[in-house]
């Protein structure tokens, strides 16, 4: 089941302060970005954040799942999305250890 946009909107109108927050239609499903740095994925309208030590030691308890069949594990987040600084919170200490995207090299001629 693919995700309904309006619910991507949702999502990614609670994350404040954690830089420009965008989104991108990928196979059906939404990636998240934040300055073009890819965080998280909303599949069959769930949200999930990539996994670092810093989000586990945030959440506690975390519950992990595969956003999409044969996909590693992410952190599930489902009973804080409509808390905007939680939220919010998450994303910016995700960020801090999620690598910077690689450079897009140039198409050759």
């Amino acid at each position: 089941m693919a995700s309904d946009k309006t619910f991507v909107e949702f999502v990614t109108d609670q994350i404040e302060n954690a830089g420009q927050i965008t989104y991108k239609y990928m196979f059906g499903e939404y990636g998240i970005y934040s300055d073009n740095k890819l965080f998280g994925l909303i599949c069959d309208n769930k949200l999930f954040i990539k996994p670092t030590e810093a989000g586990r030691n945030f959440i506690k308890n975390v519950v992990e799942a595969p956003p999409y069949p044969g996909a590693k594990n992410s952190f599930l987040i489902e009973d804080k999305l409509e808390d905007r600084d939680w939220l919010s919170q998450l994303v910016r200490i995700s960020l801090t250890e999620l690598p910077e995207p690689k450079p897009k090299k140039k198409k050759k001629k």
